[in-house]
């Protein structure tokens, strides 16, 4: 038995935040209807990438049904209404106000429907100066300081995939596992509420504190850690970069003694302790890459393994996708073709992962559900 079994989670949703906090739902065993707007979740397009599909739609809307509603129209209005009746979560992440003026605001929701978990999210939350902003992904990581601790020395950088929007749907889902113990307790369903800014400026939480209270905001160190070194990537003598993680002095010394075969780096008045490495960093770096850039990777990661030291290997996508470490699960494209992607993070102990879901197509479900929660 899977832990949401039984439960109806109707979601008027798009784009990556709120499909990928229903796409842990239907992993839990969650029944997910996907109300789309006539035209579709504009994810769909992203891209073709996944055998004809959007990469990110086929990766967070398996295993949900489609159902199309303009519920501008009494006919679908009724039905939407008729679902969220019957449903225990509602998700939704359209523009703040939307649903509210078309008779669908959470509150009211709940007072129709009082063991109604209803889950709101948006950009930068409902207050008047903010709630109108456009909050895409990239805008969000701009706006909240994000971009200018990422990236190298010279430029700052994007982080590599949807951060603010995959971070807010793993907020929304465990805010709707919170009210659904609570439910428990009380019988009642609550409204929980997220933005992609609050979301990514909580995460800012230490560059904030350093900015303010410290020595200034961490700055961009490309594949070097700000605030702790040796923390980073050097590069040996057949071009390979490794990440090398010191977080002790006890390590540092293993590190000087047995990869850089230098014991007096680690009691140089420089360097004796991190605060001391952190800010003579440069004269540090050089030390370190001098030795380590005269031997080769496989010398290098041998002398790392006898310190029993933690390092990694700087990894292009194509080598992720011959990990061994990667598990993976089959999906079904809208086509019916079979695709493997990441397997889902979370391991039960007792529950078998779910495998082959599939992808749905736009509506694929409309005139089902209107005669399952419609009848004549």
């Amino acid at each position: 038995m899977r832990p949401l079994e039984g439960l109806l989670v109707v979601s008027i949703e798009q784009a990556v935040a709120a499909p990928f906090c229903t796409a842990r739902l239907v992993e839990a065993g969650a029944r997910v209807i996907k109300v789309e707007r006539p035209a579709g979740d504009f994810a769909r397009s992203y891209d073709q990438a996944a055998l004809g599909d959007s990469s990110y739609f086929v990766w967070i809307n398996q295993g949900k049904e489609s159902v199309v509603l303009d519920f501008k129209t009494p006919a679908d209005a009724e039905l939407l209404h008729a679902l969220i009746a019957r449903a225990d979560i509602f998700v939704q992440n359209l523009a703040p106000g939307a649903l509210e003026r078309a008779g669908f605001g959470s509150a009211s929701l709940r007072g129709k429907n009082p063991r109604l978990i209803t889950c709101d999210i948006s950009g930068y939350g409902e207050a008047e100066a903010v709630k109108e902003l456009k909050a895409y992904d990239l805008l969000v990581q701009a706006e909240s300081g994000l971009v200018d601790i990422s990236g190298g020395p010279g430029e700052r950088g994007r982080i590599g995939v949807s951060i603010s929007d995959i971070g807010t749907g793993m907020t929304a889902h465990a805010a709707v596992l919170e009210a659904l113990i609570k439910r428990s307790v009380t019988g009642k369903g609550s409204g929980v509420s997220m933005s992609l800014f609050d979301v990514t400026a909580e995460w800012m939480t230490v560059p904030l504190i350093h900015a303010e209270h410290g020595k200034g905001a961490p700055t961009r160190g490309g594949l070097h850690h700000p605030s702790i070194a040796p923390y980073g990537a050097y590069q040996t003598s057949d071009g390979i970069d490794t990440i090398v993680s010191i977080q002790n002095e006890r390590e540092w010394i293993r590190y000087c003694e047995i990869v850089l075969q230098n014991p007096s780096i680690a009691i140089h008045k420089k360097f004796a302790n991190n605060n001391l490495r952190v800010e003579n960093r440069a004269a540090l770096d050089a030390e370190i890459e001098a030795i380590v850039g005269s031997i080769d990777a496989f010398e290098y990661r041998s002398r790392l393994a006898k310190a029993d030291l933690a390092f990694g290997a700087v990894n292009t996508i194509a080598d992720l996708a011959n990990h061994i470490a990667l598990r993976r699960r089959r999906i079904r494209t809208v086509e019916k073709d079979f695709l493997e992607i990441p397997a889902t993070p979370i391991r039960w102990s007792d529950t078998d992962p779910i495998d082959g879901k599939g992808i749905p197509a736009i509506g694929a479900d409309t005139e089902k559900i209107r005669e399952e929660f419609l009848p004549d």
